[in-house]
């Protein structure tokens, strides 16, 4: 979104941040959406249908082809959390991304810095990709010795400009409550999780001066966050490409790239495998949204579900 977009259209975009807010953690699939009533939910379905459900067909177009692992992490392996510093991994989580990564290729990416993704999911032998793609690490530590590491780093020049707003943003929210503004090392994230939705303006309003003052940031949405990034041309679709790339099988035409994403930030990676014509991305959701996405998983149990699942198709083929 461009700083003429927003300057002096707060009311728009507050309007936005309330129709792009997904639920909160529930128990139970419930009030939150009435809005949708069956016949949607069933066309909805039948465009992106149950990975579990189609899984069988999934491996049957998988069959001679290298699978590729792409994760999301907060709310695809996670789930979101009123605490954004509090979304663990459970510990059968990892256990299930250690057994996908021991079989495939694996990336996590992610719009939290690479370091805070590493130290939740605590996985060596697979990469990260955080800030959206804009830092890229890995695999270390790994038994696969025909692997090297990678890092690439494109908005490496921004990081002296996202030190000083982080703190400039700091200041200029603390006076609206449930406000915080995440580090992010190549971008930074605002999250109103916890604002009332009557501090919405304020906040938006916040966030509209700095990019006023900071013309080379641009503004992103996502899960109950704003996102302030360096204006490159990169984002997690072409993270994405990146490590195909940078494994030498973008070309091949017997890889199934393999990509597991909840937000609209994930919407680029999918596109990118769209356009490809080779891929599958699943989107994690239990509202209808619009999405690239070919299959959709509810919440991060069923990841984890679609993931054993994988694992144990792989083990079969291998006679193990």
């Amino acid at each position: 979104m461009k700083i003429t977009d927003i300057s002096g259209k707060i009311e728009t975009l507050v309007d936005s941040l309330r129709d792009m807010s997904p639920t909160r953690v529930r128990s139970s699939f419930s009030d939150e959406h009435v809005s949708e009533n069956d016949d949607e939910r069933s066309s909805w379905i039948a465009l992106h249908p149950s990975a579990l459900d189609m899984f069988e067909q999934i491996m049957r177009d998988a069959e001679g082809k290298q699978i590729i692992m792409f994760l999301d992490y907060d709310g695809t392996l996670s789930l979101i959390t009123e605490d954004h510093d509090r979304a663990y991994i459970t510990d059968e989580m990892r256990e299930v991304v250690k057994e996908v990564a021991t079989y495939f290729k694996t990336a996590i990416i992610s719009g939290r810095s690479t370091d805070k993704v590493q130290s939740f999911v605590k996985l060596t032998g697979i990469h990260y990709a955080g800030s959206h793609g804009m830092d890229i690490k890995g695999p270390t530590n790994t038994d696969q010795s025909n692997q090297e590491e990678v890092m690439f780093q494109p908005a490496s020049d921004y990081l002296p400009m996202i030190d000083e707003v982080v703190n400039v943003l700091k200041e200029k929210t603390k006076s609206i409550p449930g406000a915080t503004v995440e580090h992010n090392k190549f971008c930074l994230t605002v999250h109103f999780r916890r604002v009332d939705e009557t501090g919405w303006a304020a906040l938006a309003e916040q966030v509209r001066l700095v990019l006023i003052d900071y013309p080379k940031l641009r503004l992103t949405q996502g899960r109950k966050v704003l996102e302030l990034r360096p204006s490159i041309k990169w984002d997690k679709g072409k993270a994405l490409e990146f490590l195909l790339n940078s494994l030498g099988i973008a070309e091949s035409k017997d890889v199934l790239p393999v990509y597991i994403g909840d937000d609209r930030t994930d919407e680029d990676a999918f596109k990118v495998l769209c356009e490809r014509g080779q891929g599958l991305g699943i989107v994690v959701s239990k509202t209808i949204k619009e999405t690239y996405a070919s299959y959709s998983l509810q919440d991060p149990s069923q990841v984890k579900e679609f993931l054993e699942r994988l694992v144990k198709w792989k083990k079969q083929t291998l006679g193990e």
